[in-house]
């Protein structure tokens, strides 16, 4: 008997667990569409990845009773949510917005510190959130090459658990209209989605 409904087309296209997230510098690769970062570049063990991309819409009506003939794009964004599970100097540094520079100031595990008050504008970093589908060979990276991190840094500590800290990314315009940005994102201001 044949199957109905939804039935898969393809099993290799089924998105199962979570990306890595990799923050590196952004003026660095700014003018580099294709993946750049390594996994030398990611924050370590997460406890959820969630991309949005968020689109405000208005609506042009006419006639009585109104009924819709438009529809336009007034306003255009995009994010990636997620929760970190290493509590260490430099993923804290990126919570609080501190783009950390090769100097090593956050280079250790386990000592350094983040100073508490005076928080300005977040600095500019890229984050490609790195996803392996399940046969191990294909994959989806999701690029905001001018992205600042915007989040209420919380540790909650429990019993029985690992902490975890959302954090959000959210990517800004990297096309040569912005300061910091290049040409090479101007048909793509905002990042791009990019399949292997």
């Amino acid at each position: 008997m044949a199957r109905y409904g939804p039935v898969t087309t393809d099993t290799s296209t089924v998105a199962l667990g979570l990306a890595q997230i990799r923050v590196g510098n952004s003026p660095a690769y700014i003018a580099h569409t294709e993946p750049v970062l390594s996994s030398t570049h990611s924050m370590g063990a997460m406890a959820s990845t969630k991309f949005t991309g968020t689109t405000d819409w208005w609506k042009l009506e006419s006639g009585f009773p109104l009924e819709e003939d438009l529809t336009i794009a007034t306003r255009e964004g995009a994010q990636l949510e997620c929760v970190f599970k290493e509590i260490k100097p430099l993923n804290l540094a990126y919570a609080y917005g501190i783009a950390t520079s090769t100097s090593g100031e956050y280079s250790s595990a386990h000592s350094g510190e983040i100073a508490l008050g005076g928080r300005t504008s977040p600095d500019y970093i890229r984050m490609e959130a790195y996803y392996t589908f399940h046969n191990g060979t294909n994959t989806m990276t999701i690029i905001f090459p001018r992205a600042q991190m915007i989040s209420t840094v919380e540790i909650d500590l429990q019993a029985e658990d690992a902490a975890g800290v959302p954090v959000t990314f959210e990517s800004k315009n990297a096309s040569s209209d912005s300061t910091g940005g290049d040409s090479c994102w101007d048909s793509k201001p905002l990042g791009r989605i990019y399949f292997q």
